[in-house]
């Protein structure tokens, strides 16, 4: 199972990206995957030949920087939900089935190599936008604030900009950047506070189990993740991991209390949490499961357990 990238896999992917790209020229772009690039001006010829000049993580999305004698210019990469990078010897040849493009890099701090974008599945989602301006890399910025780097007083400011389900503003990248499906069970989960509660009921001391929840939930992850990676390049950029304390666990016990984890399904995702840690025993109606069962549908963790 895979699931889009989210702020700690992409300062992953950064970090692991800096000694191998930044200051190594740009040789050649080679697309075969036809859905991928989403502009046309300036080509994306203009950014071969030239230098990495920086690295950004711009939401979920990684920014590759190169200056230009008419303006800098950007090269904006979203994996969405199955994009992955992997890193090649120089030359790699772009994988037939799931390749999308391959980045051929030279003069790098570690030597040359191959950047190779892949995704999985039919549905192509992954883009590549070429930009030249501030202005212009402005447009992909969904205007969320670092969750990282927000004090306690903007963030709640941007939670509570509207009267949303936590779940809702924390995935919300108008509010916060980088923060996804995963992520955001975890933070929950750390906070100890239920996903549909209302951003506007939070007390104070919400307000700041919340706040001091995100940071060190994604702190933590980007520790750990570069401690797995090393010196070596992401290979398994996943949304479910055996480690996580909710998120993808759905039936496991809680590493807290025990209890179940539950979830709550919409569309492609879902929703996990402790019963017990964050909703006082209350189970959350699983829309699908709760038409099935109707009056059988349990309503607290004791009816689920037969306590």
């Amino acid at each position: 199972m895979t699931g889009v990238p989210e702020l700690p896999d992409i300062e992953d992917y950064l970090a692991a990206l800096r000694p191998r790209v930044l200051g190594a020229r740009l040789e050649q772009v080679r697309i075969t995957g036809f859905s991928l690039l989403k502009t046309f001006d300036p080509p994306v010829s203009a950014i071969e030949g030239q230098r990495v000049t920086g690295l950004r993580r711009l939401g979920k999305r990684l920014v590759f920087v190169f200056d230009d004698a008419d303006g800098p210019l950007f090269a904006v990469l979203h994996l969405m939900i199955a994009g992955r990078l992997r890193w090649r010897d120089p030359g790699a040849k772009v994988p037939g089935k799931v390749g999308m493009a391959a980045f051929d890099f030279t003069g790098g701090e570690r030597g040359d190599g191959t950047l190779l974008l892949t995704e999985a599945g039919t549905k192509k989602r992954a883009s590549l936008h070429v930009v030249r301006g501030e202005d212009a890399l402005a447009e992909h910025d969904r205007g969320g604030i670092d969750p990282l780097r927000a004090d306690r007083a903007d963030f709640a400011a941007q939670l509570q900009l509207e009267n949303r389900t936590l779940k809702r503003a924390l995935t919300d990248p108008r509010r916060f950047s980088g923060i996804g499906n995963a992520f955001s069970d975890e933070i929950l989960h750390a906070a100890r506070l239920s996903p549909v509660k209302r951003t506007r009921q939070l007390t104070d001391e919400e307000l700041d189990r919340l706040h001091a929840a995100t940071h060190e939930v994604l702190q933590a992850w980007v520790t750990r993740l570069r401690e797995q990676t090393g010196d070596g390049f992401p290979e398994a950029v996943t949304a479910f991991r055996a480690d996580f304390a909710t998120h993808g666990r759905f039936g496991q016990p809680c590493p807290v209390c025990g209890t179940g984890i539950q979830r709550i399904r919409y569309a492609d995702n879902e929703t996990n949490y402790c019963p017990r840690c964050q909703t006082e025993g209350k189970l959350l109606a699983d829309r699908s499961l709760s038409r099935l069962l109707k009056d059988d549908w349990p309503r607290t963790v004791d009816q689920l357990e037969g306590a």
